[in-house]
């Protein structure tokens, strides 16, 4: 009986355990999808658009060109170039299916299989496991979702790949997964891997070649055929192998794809001529006007700058300033007995190893392994230095300069030879202007870019010296004074104050024009105070000088102010081009990658009449010479051509099949077409402005610039400055077809020696520059329009003037605050003055800003 009781206790509560499995079973049943609606009713509102997804985004690096079209910059590493559907090979939709997703086209956006596999990676952070996520997934999470592994990011991935495959095709969806996965080395997506890896466009990608690309979105670095190519090749033959299996590929594709090689060809952009100072200048302006996202624009920026007048310019600011060097003495080995390898290349000087000291040669070793020798007359200059204003006596054998294991550099000779060199402590800048719009000819920076990034042509405030007098002298012309107004050179005080000449002589009474081309000190201070200070500073301010940084005194008459040398270049282009304001800019065209023109520079000019009334002809002409390229094949892209197609065994290259190289994203201009231009203000007199060109002319001609004459020229004119102590030289000068300053000095200034006047130091680079320049250039000077003539030197008044010019009488003043007073004659105005425009001076050229509205970025 009790055993009766018992089996029956135990059938009930089987009975009951049953009921209640049974029970939870159907609980958990709708639970199940309950839970899944209820989380999709609370994500749902929290899902982004699909709309957001419908275009992927071209991602290019920003190229920069000379306006002779070379390449001198490149930056950004991200390469994304969208397909659309049609674009994707066949072949190439199968290798990734068989590597993804091969149930893509049958799923609805999520696999239950792989589920699992997706939970245990949140959970454990394998990163060896597959993920399980579908190739939807992928573009959920690549759209719009952080890489992070969680369980939350996961389920709001599943959930938004299932809106996706609602609202999206099949097909769309796999475009925008191609388009967006990363496949490494700064690739994103199917087209910019082909490029990157191959050199290919997707066409001419074979089946071995796209199964390696889909073998990369699940590890691009660790699949990488670059860095891991035997990894790379068995994840290959994997996804070949599951192309056979699938039924995509036939048994003798699937040997041919096996058994190919890695065959990469990988994508290397090289610039034409490396120009760092002109590259980072446009970046840097890019970025600071759109954001760092300029860098993958794809953009091509073209510049104002010719390859070749850069080049003559870098060469003579480096000439310049080993030259220096040389005058100042040798400091020694740079170290000993270090790696050469830890040593950069600067400019034109190789870091090398002494290896043995002979008598009157040594020989090195460079970073190549080539073994040089440097001769007595490549290292004699090399007398030690002992400071700025002296050197020791010369040497008379090569062990006085250098010794066993010495780090020193070399430098290569005209005659195949080497020189010995030294890294300057001495910089220096160039800035040479087009007076007639304020195109930039050249900029050069520094000595070398990687060795100071410093751009002084930009950035460099310093005092100008006596390269301000020409400015203050035309303020006196501006008020009536005449080059043969007679001024004293006489010794004078202003309070406390005894301002001397350089020679410490004077001169008595001189002319304003003999004043300024022997550079009198005395004669200007006397000048500027008879005009008054405070006009003095606005005419200098119309000039392109920050009139915040000029000086109240007396002393801006000596160029104690601050001003860089690209404002100097921007004031002294009035006086090459007759009197008008230009407004300095660099940045010519801005094309995007499908070489669209998006802005074209527009300055206002000079003489806007004179390109105006040529403008048809000059635009047919430019159509003209388009056509005939584009029929005969332009000669540099077929040298840029042959370059490519060869590798390094000169072994040739189809260039049909690698039709997606470097050579391909070059900048292929449309024709160009130019605008009616503006007229640039008029900020000086017509009168004005030829006086004091022919004044400056005479500064080369007989007084402080008279090296510049080696030049053989009569039609350029220039000012040198020199600051006190000689911490600043420079040398301001112009031909009428091109402006261009030259500083050197100190970045933290002290002096370079008692005899480094701007006539030595600087002058010989503009001189090596201008040479270059003007070397085909025929006699052409600034325009005498208005009647004036020239008599023994000295420009008079048109004989319908019968004013005499007046002689200036300066008394000794006691004030030690010594501006004018108000009764002086105020400068001309553009209402009382009918040979002025009356259009606004542009703004000061405190950066170089292109004048017309740059486009925004592309969407």
């Amino acid at each position: 009986m009790a055993k009766t009781n018992a089996t029956a206790r135990l059938i009930r509560f089987l009975v009951g355990l049953f009921i209640a499995c049974l029970a939870l079973a159907v609980v958990l049943a709708l639970a199940v999808p309950i839970g899944f609606y209820g989380m999709a009713m609370y994500l749902s509102p929290t899902l982004p658009s699909t709309q957001e997804i419908k275009t992927a985004k071209l991602e290019m690096p920003l190229q920069i060109y000379s306006s002779d079209d070379k390449l001198i910059g490149q930056y950004g590493n991200r390469l994304s170039l969208p397909v659309s559907f049609d674009e994707i090979p066949e072949d190439l939709t199968h290798a990734f299916l068989a590597a993804e997703d091969a149930a893509f086209f049958q799923h609805s956006g999520i696999s239950i299989k792989g589920l699992g596999r997706a939970v245990t990676e949140a959970v454990t952070d394998d990163d060896g496991q597959t993920g399980g996520s579908t190739i939807t997934m992928q573009v959920a999470k690549n759209y719009f979702l952080s890489p992070e592994r969680t369980l939350n990011r996961k389920l709001t991935e599943l959930f938004l790949a299932r809106k996706i495959e609602d609202e999206l095709s099949k097909n769309d969806i796999l475009t925008l997964y191609v388009n967006k996965i990363y496949l490494g080395e700064g690739a994103y997506g199917i087209r910019a891997a082909a490029k990157k890896y191959y050199s290919k466009s997707l066409d001419n990608l074979t089946i071995a070649e796209m199964a390696m690309l889909a073998g990369l979105p699940k590890a691009p670095s660790k699949y990488n055929p670059v860095a891991n190519p035997s990894r790379a090749l068995t994840r290959r033959n994997w996804i070949i192998g599951r192309m056979h299996e699938l039924g995509y590929i036939s048994q003798a594709q699937y040997d041919e794809a096996v058994n190919s090689p890695i065959g990469i060809k990988l994508y290397k952009e090289k610039l034409d001529i490396n120009m760092p100072y002109l590259a980072e200048m446009t970046r840097s302006y890019l970025v600071e006007r759109y954001g760092d996202q300029v860098m993958h624009s794809g953009w091509r920026v073209r510049l104002t700058v010719d390859s070749q007048a850069q080049t003559d310019a870098e060469t003579a600011v480096v000439t310049g300033l080993i030259a220096y060097e040389h005058r100042h003495g040798w400091r020694g080995a740079e170290a000993n007995d270090e790696p050469l390898e830890n040593f950069r290349r600067y400019s034109n000087m190789s870091p090398a190893k002494v290896t043995k000291v002979n008598s009157r040669s040594f020989d090195a070793v460079l970073q190549s392994s080539e073994e040089v020798t440097v001769n007595w007359s490549g290292m004699k200059w090399a007398r030690k230095y002992i400071s700025a204003d002296r050197i020791g006596y010369y040497p008379s054998n090569a062990s006085q300069v250098v010794k066993i294991n010495d780090i020193i550099r070399v430098i290569p000779t005209a005659n195949g030879n080497w020189q010995l060199g030294q890294i300057p402590k001495i910089q220096g800048s160039l800035v040479s202007l087009n007076p007639e719009t304020g195109a930039v000819n050249a900029l050069v920076g520094g000595f070398d870019f990687h060795h100071s990034k410093f751009n002084r042509a930009l950035q460099g405030w310093r005092q100008p010296g006596s390269t301000i007098k020409p400015l203050v002298y035309t303020a006196a012309l501006e008020k009536g004074y005449r080059p043969d107004t007679i001024v004293s050179d006489e010794a004078i005080q202003v309070g406390g104050w005894k301002p001397k000449n350089s020679d410490g002589r004077f001169l008595g009474d001189i002319t304003l024009r003999r004043g300024l081309y022997l550079s009198r000190n005395l004669v200007s201070i006397r000048l500027l105070q008879a005009i008054g200070i405070s006009d003095a500073r606005s005419l200098l301010n119309n000039f392109g000088l920050n009139k915040e940084k000029l000086p109240t005194t007396l002393s801006l008459a000596l160029g104690t102010g601050q001003a860089t040398p690209l404002q100097m270049a921007t004031a002294y282009s009035t006086f090459a081009n007759g009197g008008r304001r230009i407004q300095p800019y660099f940045i010519g065209q801005i094309y995007n990658y499908s070489n669209k023109l998006l802005f074209q520079a527009n300055p206002s000019r000079a003489c806007a009449s004179c390109f105006n009334e040529q403008l048809d002809e000059l635009n047919n002409t430019l159509i003209e010479e388009h056509n005939q390229i584009s029929e005969d094949g332009d000669p540099i892209d077929s040298v840029q051509k042959k370059s490519e197609n060869e590798d390094k065994n000169n072994t040739a290259v189809d260039s049909s099949v690698y039709d997606s190289g470097p050579q391909s994203d070059r900048l292929k201009a449309p024709v160009l077409q130019y605008t009616r231009a503006k007229q640039a203000p008029r900020i000086l007199q017509p009168r004005v402005a030829f006086e004091m060109a022919d004044i400056l002319r005479d500064v080369v001609q007989r007084g402080t610039a008279r090296r510049a004459k080696v030049i053989g020229r009569k039609d350029i004119g220039g000012k040198t400055g020199t600051t006190n102590k000689a911490k600043d030289a420079w040398f301001a000068g112009f031909h009428p077809t091109n402006a261009t300053v030259v500083w050197m000095g100190f970045d933290q200034p002290s002096t370079m020696g008692r005899r480094e006047y701007g006539g030595v130091a600087a002058l010989p680079v503009w001189i090596d520059f201008m040479k270059a320049q003007l070397a085909n250039t025929p006699y052409q000077w600034v325009p005498n329009d208005y009647g004036f003539t020239i008599n023994e030197g000295k420009p008079s008044t048109p004989k319908s003037d019968s004013k005499k010019p007046a002689v200036a009488r300066t008394q000794k003043r006691e004030s030690s605050q010594p501006e004018t007073s108000g009764n002086v004659q105020s400068l001309p105005t553009a209402d009382s003055d009918n040979s002025r425009a009356t259009d606004d001076v542009p703004q000061n050229p405190l950066s170089v800003t292109p004048l017309q509205r740059m486009p925004s970025m592309p969407e």
